[in-house]
C-alpha cells in the first residue's frame, strides 16, 4: 500500500518532498556580493614592517576617530563616527604586532603583561594626544585597541549634555554614577564635570583610575590622579586610602567588586561627593546591579544605604548623527528625588522610569524622552532611535503625542507622527 498523501478533493496537490528542483533552476541561494572597504589612504597597500605605531595613530588623531585596532593577521582597523575602517596596509603577522607594542612599553609592563596576559596603559605623542590602551592575547599574538583621549577636557556644554550635568556637580556630598556600554563617552562626562569643579571651586579631588585618561591642572581645586598599577594595587587600596587624604571629591574609575562599591557607598556617606562608573544600560539597572553585588543578608541595609547617599544616576550613549558626520550624546538622568529614595529602600526599583517620565521639572528624562527630542530635532535618524530605544512602543507613542517643551526644539511644530 502507497504511503504517499493524497489531497482532498478541490484542494491544490500537495508539495513531493522528494522532488528534484526544476533543471535551471538554483540549487543553493546567489553568493553575497562582498562590500569592498574604501582604502585610507588611497593607492597600493603599505607594509607594516620597521613602521612605528606613531604612524597609525597620526590617521586617528587626523581623522578624529575614536580608536585603533591592532591584530594578527587583519590590516590596522580605525573607529571613525562608530564605524570600523580598514587601512590601506599589509595585515599584521604575530611578529608585528609584538614588536610594535613592545616598542612602546617598559620592561616591567612587559613581564607584567607576559604575567597576566592583559595589560592597561595609557601612550602620549607629545604635543599630539594620549591614548588610553588596553593589551591583550588573540590567539596566542599580541593585540591591542588604543582609545584617543583629547589633550583638552571638553566642556559640558561642548560635548551637547544637558547643563543640568554641572548643577549636579554642586552638591556637597554623596554618590554620582555615570553609566552605560563600553565607549559610550563615560570617562569624557566625568572628565567634563571634574573640570567644572575644578574651575570654579576650592576643594581636593583624588581620582583613581585605570589608566589616567584626562591630565587635569591645578586649578581652583587640588586635583591628585592615581593610576591602577603605577600608583596603587587595588581601587579598594586607594579608596580605602584616600578617606585619610583630606578629600572633598573622589573619582573611582570603575566599580568593580563588593569592596569597592561598598567603600564608595560608605565615603558618600561620611560627606564626600563620589563619582563613579558601571557598565549598565538604565538608572534602574544601575541601582539592581550595586546591591545584587552583595550576599542576600546585607542587601537590605545596601538598599537603605544607597536610598540616603545616592544623588543622581547619568545613563548614555553615542549615536551616529543623521548627517553622517559625528556622534551626539543620548541621556538618562535620574535625580534621587524623595520619590525615588522610597522606591530604592522599598525595593520597587522596576517603577523608577515611570518616576523619571513624570519628574522633568526636576530635571529627570528617560532614555526614549531624550531620543524623543534628538530624533525631533532632526540630529538622528528614525533607524537609529527605534535600535536605541529602551521601550520602542512607548517611543512611537511619544512622537505621536506633543510633549511640553516642543516648541522650544529646533524644528519647532509640534513632533512629527511616528511611522506605523
Amino acid at each position: 500500500m502507497s504511503n504517499v498523501q493524497r489531497p482532498m478533493p478541490g484542494q491544490p496537490p500537495m508539495p513531493n518532498p522528494m522532488a528534484r528542483p526544476p533543471i535551471g533552476g538554483p540549487l543553493t541561494p546567489p553568493p553575497v556580493e562582498e562590500k569592498k572597504d574604501e582604502l585610507i589612504p588611497p593607492g597600493p597597500r603599505r607594509v607594516l614592517e620597521d613602521i612605528h605605531i606613531d604612524e597609525l595613530l597620526d590617521y586617528v588623531i587626523e581623522m578624529n576617530c575614536s580608536d585603533l585596532h591592532v591584530c594578527a593577521d587583519s590590516p590596522p582597523v580605525i573607529r571613525h563616527d562608530g564605524a570600523l575602517k580598514r587601512l590601506n596596509y599589509e595585515a599584521f603577522t604575530p611578529q608585528d604586532t609584538q614588536r610594535m607594542m613592545y616598542e612602546i612599553i617598559s620592561d616591567e609592563q612587559v613581564h607584567r603583561f607576559e604575567t597576566t596576559l592583559e595589560l592597561d596603559f595609557s601612550y602620549a605623542m607629545p604635543r599630539r594626544a594620549r591614548f588610553r590602551v588596553n593589551m591583550y592575547r588573540d590567539r596566542g599574538a599580541v593585540a591591542a585597541a588604543f582609545r584617543l583621549i583629547a589633550t583638552k577636557i571638553p566642556t559640558v556644554e561642548q560635548l551637547n549634555l544637558p547643563p543640568f550635568l554641572n548643577t549636579l556637580t554642586e552638591k556637597p556630598r554623596g554618590l554620582i554614577l555615570v553609566t552605560g556600554p563600553t565607549g559610550s563617552g563615560k570617562s569624557t562626562s566625568l572628565a567634563a564635570m571634574l573640570h567644572h569643579i575644578n574651575m570654579t571651586t576650592a576643594v581636593h579631588i583624588i581620582t583613581i583610575e585605570d589608566p589616567i585618561e584626562y591630565l587635569h591642572e591645578h586649578r581652583m581645586s587640588v586635583i591628585n590622579q592615581r593610576e591602577l598599577g603605577g600608583d596603587t594595587k587595588s581601587f579598594a587600596n586607594a579608596l580605602r586610602a584616600s578617606l585619610r587624604e583630606d578629600p572633598d571629591v573622589l573619582l573611582v574609575g570603575e566599580m568593580r567588586d563588593m569592596e569597592t562599591i561598598a567603600l564608595a557607598i560608605t565615603a558618600a556617606e561620611t560627606g564626600h561627593l563620589v563619582f563613579a562608573t558601571l557598565h549598565t544600560n538604565s538608572a534602574a539597572e544601575s541601582i539592581d546591579r550595586i546591591i545584587d553585588v552583595f550576599p542576600p543578608g546585607q542587601q537590605e541595609q545596601i538598599r537603605v544605604q544607597l536610598a540616603n547617599n545616592l544623588q543622581a544616576v547619568i545613563t548614555q550613549q553615542l549615536l551616529p548623527k543623521a548627517s553622517g558626520s559625528g556622534r551626539v550624546p543620548a541621556i538618562e538622568i535620574m535625580v534621587a528625588s524623595p520619590a525615588v529614595r522610597n522606591l530604592i529602600r522599598e525595593n520597587k526599583t522596576h517603577q523608577i522610569p515611570s518616576m523619571i517620565q513624570t519628574s522633568r521639572q526636576a530635571g529627570m528624562m528617560t532614555m526614549d524622552q531624550c531620543l524623543r527630542e534628538l530624533y525631533i530635532r532632526g540630529q538622528v535618524t528614525w533607524d537609529e532611535i527605534m535600535t536605541r530605544a529602551h521601550n520602542v512602543d512607548e517611543l512611537k507613542k511619544m512622537l505621536n503625542t506633543p510633549q511640553e517643551g516642543d516648541d522650544r526644539l529646533s524644528r519647532g511644530g509640534p513632533p512629527p507622527t511616528a511611522r506605523r
